[in-house]
């Protein structure tokens, strides 16, 4: 039996019947209406079924339902039925979470493939230890958390989850049946949206349960397998972290908050540390260590919980004397738990005293404004400087002299501005310099751009010799991708930008933002032309001798970089920098995939595996050749045209605004930051975030930004006679495959039967019908390609969860598209409805369990 059919067997056993076993618990549990809600839910979940094979509406079928099975004839009680129902289902998918999170370690093969075990065997075959010792010198992989509003689990419900998946992992019923209470008990929506910090605090509970120990447990292993080719200097795994410096369209955070979040940070860390020490003085009990030890842990207690005894404790501090305990364990005590000294040391090495790196994010037009406003206000800049052209302002803040004045401007968000870049000093003195090293500069299109935070930071009191900074470029759109390579030669040869870059090793970070970029040209365009900035980037900043590391700003599902991410790090042949893996991990995401120890284990080791086997063993000189890049071009030219004639449809925004839940996503209150960007009422594409635009094509089934051209650019080359070259890519090149796997895995969770009801719609029928046509397009291409019958055929296991998962919110995506008509036919008739506000927040209720299911769903 091979793996994925074991794996198979292990998830029908450990999660589908379990969760039946398991769901029947929830009857028997003392709530109000409980057990009848339960019977009426699986009786409705049949009328579904049956309703769409019929071709009904979801308002035909709730009210057959209604009608059928219930005697409410009053409105109100009807609705509070359907409030139950969503009460419900929302637990149903905690319970199956908690189910695949316990089985994780029995479904996953922990010693498979993209192992660091799998890496060793590799290593040893083929003799390549002096090849992953150069490899080792600087290759780490960084994961930053980001505050994205994708997450909609509040904490406590996180909590509830990691708890019973343990008491599901030791078959303790008691104990689970007591988590189900609670979880019956524990409210899902938040009545208020959650601060920045609060977005801070709740991340950091991951940092602390799950990536501290994981990592903790990744290094020790590199360690025992490959200790000689290791460099010290290097910890192989970094953290990044965005809640708190991330003001991109978030007027919430300010300079207090970053300050806040930056103590929270050092202050979990050392509270971290302090745990270890504390567990490690039960053990070491010798004489010549005791002693170091409780001098350790008062410096640590000091630390975090005497106030005004922040000291300038320094990570070299805290290794110096654990090395010293380990010497002293080696050399008098037999080596007796230096273990345990060892494990400690690790963490250390990777978290310092900073825990996870405090990126600084903005707007690059907010920059803009910040010096004209300084050079209006003050004479640090000529008065003229707002009617100078791009290339006199690009010579003159590159000539600028360090600012050791304040500034005071009259705009609060622009003395913040400047206030953040000098708190980036405050929080590197106290969380060491890995404390917060970077700014990134989002819609990044120019030259100016990048210099007008060079600029900032000179104003800033920073001078030139301690800028020790990145700053980050964000290349985001289609067209800005396309620039991206002139700008940045442009920069190259800038001579004060380049003294810059030598303060960093000549090393520059480039990130790249997949989601605006599918929003902007469609799923097939986005990635090719990240494929191609990247290209393009490499070769500019090798002719330069640059060493150019890629930061992927990646979301959950395929539409937004998510999906089957590590196997894409591994497709990249030599044409593309892989000094660094660098991505976003956002809300679902650290749930999902990194919710647990084990699933955090396993998929950090991924992408270590991915990054070092791709310049390992890869056969590749390029990821793909000429001929393979001219027909993705093509096909990516096609897919697009056809993506940006569905987007410049007349009704394209008034379809997503009427038929989604698109308009109810500010109201989950999941997020500190608003939906959109700008402050107009009015809804435009390109104010509109690329999170609820794909959360709002995936609640309705439709997940346009995953596939949508992919079918109209495999048939136009199928029309040419040119199939067996695509299919011949398809074989050939992991890159195409992957992007091919992502659109299925975007394609399996589409239900187009939810919307029937609208194809005679008088306004809205020919859209969604054209939406259809290339779903059923692409889907008869794609299996034209793999020779398969069946979506996700390759992974039976996730593909058994995605069916799974979306059978138990069939009920749920119902009645929000039932309480979505009802509300838009109180609007289209002009008629009022007592109950409308009531109906629209059982459309924004139902998004909980739908996108938790998803998983991957924003």
């Amino acid at each position: 039996m091979n793996q994925e059919s074991a794996g198979l067997s292990v998830f029908k056993n450990q999660v589908g019947i379990k969760f039946q076993l398991y769901n029947s618990l929830f009857t028997s549990l003392p709530f109000h209406r409980i057990e009848k809600t339960g019977i009426l839910l699986s009786l409705l979940l049949n009328n579904c079924e049956d309703g769409y094979k019929k071709k009904q509406s979801p308002l035909e079928i709730i009210e057959d339902f209604l009608k059928n099975y219930t005697q409410y004839i009053n409105e109100n009680d009807k609705l509070d039925l359907l409030f139950r129902f969503v009460q419900y289902v929302e637990r149903q998918v905690v319970l199956f979470d908690a189910l695949e999170d316990a089985a994780f370690k029995e479904v996953n093969d922990m010693s498979g493939t993209g192992t660091l075990k799998h890496l060793e065997s590799e290593i040893i075959q083929s003799n390549k230890d002096e090849e992953l010792t150069r490899k080792l010198t600087d290759f780490c992989i960084r994961l930053v958390l980001t505050a994205h509003p994708t997450q909609f689990y509040p904490g406590t419900v996180l909590g509830i989850i990691n708890d019973l998946s343990k008491a599901i992992a030791d078959n303790n019923v008691a104990q689970i049946n007591v988590y189900l209470q609670q979880l019956g008990k524990t409210p899902f929506f938040k009545q208020q949206k959650p601060t920045p910090y609060d977005e801070a605090v709740s991340l950091i509970w991951y940092m602390e349960n799950v990536f501290y120990p994981a990592s903790g447990r990744i290094i020790a292993s590199l360690k025992n397998r490959f200790r000689d080719n290791m460099n010290k200097e290097n910890p192989i795994i970094k953290m990044g972290f965005w809640p708190g410096g991330d003001r991109d369209g978030n007027p919430f955070v300010t300079v207090d908050t970053t300050l806040k979040v930056a103590d929270a940070l050092r202050g979990s860390i050392i509270k971290c540390y302090y745990l270890d020490v504390r567990k490690l003085k039960r053990r070491l009990t010798f004489k010549g260590v005791e002693q170091p030890l409780a001098d350790l842990e008062k410096k640590l207690y000091n630390n975090i919980f005497i106030p005004g005894q922040k000291t300038d404790l320094s990570k070299k501090e805290i290794l110096d004397t654990l090395n010293q305990i380990r010497d002293t364990l080696v050399y008098q005590h037999n080596s007796l738990f230096v273990h345990l000294v060892n494990s400690l040391i690790n963490k250390v090495e990777v978290f310092g005293l900073h825990f996870a790196t405090l990126d600084i994010r903005q707007d690059s037009s907010v920059h803009g404004k910040v010096l004209d406003a300084v050079a209006a206000n003050s004479s640090l800049l000529p008065n003229n400087y707002n009617v100078l052209n791009e290339e006199e302002k690009v010579q003159l803040l590159s000539s600028l002299e360090i600012n050791n004045e304040s500034i005071e401007l009259s705009d609060s968000l622009f003395n913040d501005t400047i206030a953040s870049i000098k708190a980036v000093k405050e929080i590197r003195q106290y969380n060491g310099n890995e404390g917060c090293d970077r700014y990134i500069i989002s819609q990044c299109n120019s030259v100016l751009n990048v210099m007008e935070v060079y600029a900032l930071f000179k104003l800033g009191g920073w001078k030139k010799e301690e800028l020790k900074i990145d700053i980050v470029p964000l290349f985001e759109t289609i067209d800005d991708l396309k620039h991206a390579g002139g700008i940045m030669e442009a920069l190259y040869t800038n001579e004060t930008y380049r003294q810059h870059l030598k303060l960093k090793n000549n090393r520059q970070t480039i990130m790249l933002g997949f989601s605006d970029g599918t929003k902007d040209g469609g799923y097939l365009m986005a990635n090719w032309s990240i494929y191609k900035a990247k290209e393009e980037l490499t070769a500019i900043s090798r002719k330069y001798d640059i060493d150019v590391v890629f930061f992927d700003g990646r979301g959950g599902p395929p539409a937004r970089g998510g999906g089957k991410t590590h196997k894409f790090y591994a497709s990249m042949g030599k044409n593309i920098s892989n000094k660094e893996i660098q991505l976003t991990i956002q809300g679902q995401t650290v749930s999902s995939n990194f919710g647990t120890i084990d699933a955090a284990q396993f998929n950090i080791e991924q992408l270590i595996n991915a990054g070092i086997t791709n310049d390992l063993f890869s056969s590749r000189h390029v990821t793909l050749e000429k001929g393979e890049e001219c027909l993705l071009q093509e096909l990516a030219e096609k897919s697009f045209a056809s993506y940006v004639s569905l987007k410049n449809h007349p009704n394209f925004l008034n379809y997503l605004a009427q038929v989604s839940p698109l308009r109810f996503y500010a109201e989950t209150n999941i997020g500190s930051r608003p939906a959109k960007r700008g402050g107009g009422s009015r809804l435009s594409l390109k104010d509109l975030r690329a999170i609820p635009f794909v959360g709002a094509w995936s609640q309705l089934k439709q997940n346009v930004t995953g596939y949508f051209g992919v079918g109209t650019a495999l048939k136009a080359l199928d029309d040419k006679g040119r199939f067996n070259e695509v299919r011949a890519l398809y074989q050939n090149s992991l890159f195409f495959k992957t992007l091919m796997d992502n659109c299925e895995m975007a394609m399996k969770k589409c239900f187009f039967p939810l919307t029937e009801y609208l194809s005679n719609h008088p306004v809205y029928g020919e859209l969604r019908n054209r939406i259809y046509e290339e779903y059923q397009l692409s889907m008869q291409y794609i299996f034209k390609l793999s020779g398969k019958h069946d979506l996700m055929a390759d992974y039976p296991v996730e593909q058994l969860s995605v069916q799974m998962r979306e059978r138990i919110v069939l009920p749920l995506l119902t009645i929000q598209q039932y309480a979505i008509a009802k509300v838009r036919e109180s609007e289209e008739q002009l008629v009022p409805n007592p109950n409308k506000p009531t109906y629209e927040k059982l459309v924004m209720r139902c998004s909980f369990g739908i996108i938790n299911a998803g998983r991957n769903s924003a």
